[in-house]
């Protein structure tokens, strides 16, 4: 493997370890067996990987005498629901999965979520690994432990936490990804830097293009700084009782939009996040936080990265702002019946926000092309 880095979730007994590079998926089996109370596990995959990195995991497997079946889950945001859920518990209590065996998560963050979900409730806690195959996946949702699958009335609602034993990130996988898929989980990047680090984000705005195009020192690089962002705040903040809370900046104006376009596909949650970001900053600047100078950065290098930086370029039509302001009155961060925005003082400085009123996000919103009903 020609780049590598590891980094390191540090919680107790429950610390693991996030491994980063190249040609890891094909290595994983290193990584795995020492995990092991007996050579068995399960793997619970997006089916559309049944011929891509399915097939190198197995192989991988194999090579080591690991017994395992594979069970596939259609792709998309919209498996994320009890049905399947049901029956993914239902499949690996008929494999005989103890408590102390490993379930393999392979995919974005809706097998991650699905799958540390049914690993969290199957025989009152699993263990489980995540292989995220996505960018968004790897330097988000697989690490930290948050598990959920979505309910109608919003994204997310029904889970738990649940951290893994290992975090596997090959790059190499995110070369098969469509640009779209690339761009969304770079957003989930962009925020390390707008959230907490500055100088990532000035990095960002140098180096943004070679991560995009799949540089492989330059992904490597960025997917270890925001894992190392992740980490440093899930150490301190595992249950998001204070400050784990950042994490969420551009995520209470992107969950509405998601949630107002049916999670089809229309947007992908890492381009609600991207212009969810650009929406908290406006706000932060509407609201005397924030230098109008450092909101303009943001929406500029969300621009550039080919990212919704306007409602205009989002969903399939206008978005009426009493409908958004209803979704984010689901948000999970909701605190005795108050809403609370991830807001920012500037690039790499962010704080809670718990005074926001519901007339004064309307107004903000109706400034920011909502319509009105």
């Amino acid at each position: 493997m020609s780049v590598q880095h590891k980094v390191t979730v540090e919680l107790g007994e429950r610390t693991y370890e996030i491994i980063i590079g190249s040609g890891v998926l094909a290595r994983a089996a290193t990584h795995i067996a020492p995990l092991l109370p007996r050579p068995k596990l399960a793997i619970v995959a997006d089916a559309n990987l049944a011929e891509s990195h399915l097939p190198i995991l197995r192989a991988a497997l194999n090579d080591v005498g690991i017994a395992h079946e594979s069970y596939l889950v259609p792709s998309g945001e919209a498996s994320k629901n009890f049905g399947q859920l049901s029956d993914l518990c239902d499949w690996l209590l008929a494999q005989k999965i103890e408590r102390n065996d490993c379930i393999i998560a392979l995919g974005g963050g809706v097998i991650g979520d699905l799958t540390g979900f049914a690993a969290a409730i199957l025989r009152r806690g699993t263990r489980f690994i995540q292989i995220p195959t996505t960018l968004l996946a790897q330097v988000d949702s697989s690490i930290g432990g948050k598990t959920a699958i979505n309910a109608p009335s919003g994204k997310n609602l029904i889970g738990a936490f649940h951290q893994p034993d290992l975090v596997l990130a090959d790059i190499d996988v995110l070369k098969t990804l469509p640009p779209r898929e690339v761009g969304a989980g770079y957003a989930e990047i962009v925020k390390y830097g707008a959230l907490g680090d500055k100088a990532f984000f000035a990095w960002l705005e140098e180096n943004g293009a070679k991560v995009l195009a799949l540089d492989e020192a330059a992904m490597a690089e960025a997917v270890a700084r925001s894992c190392r962002a992740k980490a440093a705040i899930v150490a301190r903040d595992e249950r998001e009782t204070g400050e784990r809370a950042l994490l969420n900046l551009g995520h209470t104006f992107g969950h509405a939009f998601e949630a107002l376009t049916g999670y089809d596909n229309t947007l992908l949650h890492g381009e609600a996040v991207a212009y969810g970001m650009v929406l908290a900053f406006n706000f932060s600047v509407a609201r005397g936080h924030c230098a109008p100078e450092d909101a303009a950065r943001l929406k500029d290098h969300i621009g550039a990265s080919h990212l919704p930086q306007k409602m205009s370029a989002i969903g399939k039509g206008k978005f009426a702002a009493d409908a958004l302001v209803e979704a984010m009155s689901q948000d999970k961060k909701v605190l005795n019946g108050q809403m609370r925005f991830i807001l920012a003082n500037g690039l790499g400085d962010t704080f809670i926000a718990d005074d926001v009123s519901q007339d004064e996000l309307r107004a903000f919103l109706l400034a920011e092309g909502a319509g009105a009903a």
